[in-house]
């Protein structure tokens, strides 16, 4: 993939809206360390702590990427983006109650940076596959989509709330990664690159697995509360 070609351009849009859509719980988790923190002092907790997460972020995806040469991990990568793309739409809304407020500005800054360590491998392991293990990409990606998270994190939360949908299409677009990952794994690639229309048809029925699948979940959901208001009354 040549620099700043349309190829290169489409690719990083892909990265940021892949980050964006995983980096929900990052953003709560942000808010949540920082919440009893006094207003001047959240400001510096939450710039700190995101630095340190974004420092810790680029540094595993660049290990990742280089991990991806290695023979079949590719498509251990792709297996794990399916079920990370799968509990996207499945576990949308989880509380995140664990997460203990800092009481000073190096205590907050600790809690999210470790925090999202913990909870960033899916976001690592997305953008290193839609980067399509170009180190320029993962770093363009990072750099714009963690400033969106830090200050615009109640925004896009709201607005995934309002359109639901918007859930389905990071899904897809998970999905569509993962099956990529998958049919360039090298000890598979040349299978897929002489058959095209397997290749074809193999991501069209991961994405509608996932899809299908984690819809299944969610409907399934309100109904068991259902039941268990109807179970108490």
């Amino acid at each position: 993939m040549e620099l700043f070609s349309p190829a290169f351009w489409l690719a990083l849009l892909n990265v940021v809206f892949i980050d964006l859509i995983l980096a929900g719980d990052n953003a709560i988790v942000i808010g949540l360390a920082a919440r009893n923190l006094h207003p001047s002092v959240q400001k510096k907790a939450i710039l700190y702590g995101t630095g340190g997460a974004l420092l810790i972020r680029i540094l595993a995806t660049i290990v990742v990427l280089w991990l991806l040469q290695i023979p079949w991990l590719l498509l251990i990568g792709g297996l794990m983006l399916i079920w990370i793309a799968y509990k996207l739409l499945a576990d949308q809304g989880e509380e995140h109650a664990d997460i203990k407020a800092g009481s000073s500005l190096w205590t907050a800054v600790r809690t999210i940076i470790i925090a999202d360590a913990a909870m960033g491998l899916d976001n690592v392991i997305a953008v290193a596959g839609a980067a399509q293990q170009h180190l320029v990409l993962v770093i363009m990606g990072l750099l714009i989509s963690v400033p969106i998270v830090v200050w615009g994190s109640t925004l896009f939360i709201k607005l995934i709330n309002r359109f639901p949908w918007i859930i389905y299409l990071g899904a897809i677009v998970l999905g569509y990664t993962a099956s990529n990952m998958i049919t360039e794994e090298r000890r598979l690639e040349a299978f897929f690159a002489k058959h095209a229309v397997l290749r074809v048809l193999f991501i069209i029925i991961v994405i509608a697995a996932i899809v299908f699948a984690g819809y299944r979940k969610r409907s399934k959901g309100p109904k068991r509360e259902d039941e268990r208001q109807h179970s108490y009354s």
